[in-house]
């Protein structure tokens, strides 16, 4: 009797009823709108991206410009495409021609700088030390900041991020295990030296 009775409450919705409830969440009106959307622009990299690219300037302040401008593409371009996947008549309204132009440049802009962001931080992975000479001895040192290098790495968010990041950690170790020993042998010869 309690079987019959719970199939019973079962209430049937019709195909209107469950779209309107699955699509509810997605609001229109919250989405950026054609003002919004036509000041939104991709064709200003040129300037960040030459300041990345610019091998007088040090390797970490490269990297980071690299990562604000990549950041900033693809914030961008997320910008464009949900704004238009709520409210696709945003790419068919008569002008919307320019809109989906710039949505198109923000993409390739964002493809174009995240390959030569990644040849970049892959370049500084596969060599993340350098040797100078400090004191007479050879020594290894850090090649820019593995902070700064670890930030990169998760905001490109390869496929192989996790390998990428294990590597960057087995070179911090390495610096800093010969950064150890180092100090103790110096410290060691002031002491003979009093």
């Amino acid at each position: 009797m309690l079987l019959l009775s719970a199939s019973g409450c079962v209430k049937e919705i019709t195909s209107d009823e469950r779209l309107e409830r699955d699509t509810r969440s997605v609001a229109v009106k919250d989405a950026p709108g054609v003002e919004q959307l036509s000041k939104l622009t991709c064709d200003d990299t040129s300037a960040p991206l030459n300041k990345a690219r610019d091998v007088n300037r040090p390797e970490s302040d490269r990297l980071v410009d690299y990562v604000n401008l990549y950041s900033s593409l693809k914030d961008r371009t997320h910008t464009f495409e949900e704004a238009m996947a709520r409210n696709p008549d945003l790419s068919y309204r008569e002008g919307s021609q320019n809109l989906v132009n710039a949505k198109d440049t923000c993409i390739q802009q964002t493809a174009d700088v995240r390959v030569e962001f990644e040849t970049y931080l892959r370049e500084l992975v596969d060599v993340p030390t350098v040797q100078e000479i400090k004191g007479g001895n050879t020594v290894t040192v850090a090649r820019l900041d593995f902070g700064t290098l670890k930030k990169a790495i998760e905001t490109l968010d390869p496929d192989d991020r996790e390998s990428l990041l294990q590597r960057v950690n087995a070179a911090e170790k390495r610096v800093s295990t010969m950064a150890a020993p180092a100090e103790d042998s110096s410290s060691g010869g002031k002491r003979r030296g009093k």
